[in-house]
């Protein structure tokens, strides 16, 4: 299977479907009043300290809606970004910039709330002192699968298994049906064997029985679900201990697994296995905060000029060309003129 391929035609359909149920017969709200010919830019200022993901996701967007749209990245994948950074900018048709605004939003700040909090529980283990690394799992939104798993490896994560079909995974409820642990990784071994596929077998193991037997197996992995920290540091030692039929070490990877947080984690991690998993990093994220602006570009000098004419307190005679700002010749009161030719003069200094 093709990874790559199957990813980016997985994302195309994902954006084909969510322009689909999003515009539906047209975004009226932009066709009644933006000219189909107006041109315009817009740029993605971020409101909240974390991690940006999703640069091809973005671009992905833009260009799938309107090939002519032009996207400048300001900074990548990965880098850290805080309130008033500008991560990209748009440029093209109003119309465009308009209707693809919520979608590029939508998947850009999911992807950046799963990198940023990848991040987060990746930093802490490392500074912690382990060599423990965070997985993700298949409690993904559907349809936004490859993206969010994208986002997890973006943000320093790894991922468990994109889907059922890149790694066998014996869950408790296999093993119930199988009839038990060594049943279970005996059927798939030999699957792989008659399919002629490469596929890593884990296991998972619910108690210290379900261990021993498993590790008579010698599966690629096994996963301890909802072990104490306690049991972890023994289970962890009995797997680290196992070794092949010729007796060389038999390098089971481990992994923890089943209700543990951010702030029960490091116990886990110090007991010495070599992942853990969260289903948070996908299930529970919060979108971190951006938006989408338009860049409006104002005459400063026309807005000057305009004010100078108000503080004149005479507009309908007043006449303003360039920075020569003077007051139409009038009879009046010696004061008052002396007042107004103050006033330009005053504000025809400030705008050179």
């Amino acid at each position: 299977m093709n990874y790559k391929q199957t990813e980016k035609e997985l994302t195309d359909r994902l954006i084909d479907l969510s322009f689909a149920e999003d515009i539906g017969d047209g975004d009226h709200t932009t066709l009644c009043c933006i000219p189909a010919d107006a041109m315009g830019e817009s740029e993605l200022m971020i409101k909240e300290e974390g991690i940006f993901a999703g640069e091809r996701a973005a671009k992905e967007v833009f260009s799938r809606f309107d090939p002519d749209l032009k996207v400048t990245m300001h900074m990548h994948d990965g880098d850290h970004v805080r309130p008033g950074d500008i991560v990209l900018s748009v440029s093209g048709r109003e119309q465009s910039l308009l209707t693809t605004e919520r979608l590029m939003l939508n998947i850009c700040q999911r992807m950046s709330g799963i990198a940023t909090m990848a991040h987060r529980y990746q930093q802490a283990l490392i500074d912690a002192g382990t060599k423990t690394r965070v997985l993700d799992t298949r409690k993904t939104t559907p349809g936004m699968r490859m993206l969010e798993k994208e986002a997890v490896r973006i943000g320093g994560g790894m991922n468990h298994r994109i889907g059922l079909f890149d790694m066998i995974l014996l869950k408790d409820n296999h093993i119930d049906f199988c009839g038990g642990v060594h049943n279970a990784i005996t059927r798939a071994r030999q699957y792989c064997k008659d399919k002629g596929l490469d596929l890593k077998i884990e296991c998972e193991v619910r108690d210290f029985a379900e261990l021993n037997e498993a590790l008579k197996d010698l599966p690629d992995r096994i996963m301890f679900d909802n072990f104490t920290p306690a049991d972890t540091v023994k289970a962890a030692e009995l797997v680290h201990a196992a070794k092949n039929a010729d007796g060389t070490p038999a390098h089971i990877e481990t992994e923890s697994s089943g209700g543990i947080t951010f702030d029960t984690m490091i116990p886990y991690a110090k007991a010495g296995v070599d992942f853990i998993s969260f289903g948070a990093l996908t299930h529970s994220v919060k979108a971190l905060d951006m938006s989408l602006k338009a860049k409006v570009v104002h005459d400063l000098r026309g807005d000057i000029a305009r004010l100078v004419v108000l503080i004149c307190g005479a507009v309908e005679r007043e006449r303003v060309t360039g920075f020569g700002l003077r007051p139409e010749p009038r009879h009046e009161p010696q004061g008052k003129g002396v007042v107004e030719a103050l006033h330009v003069s005053l504000l025809a200094k400030l705008l050179k």
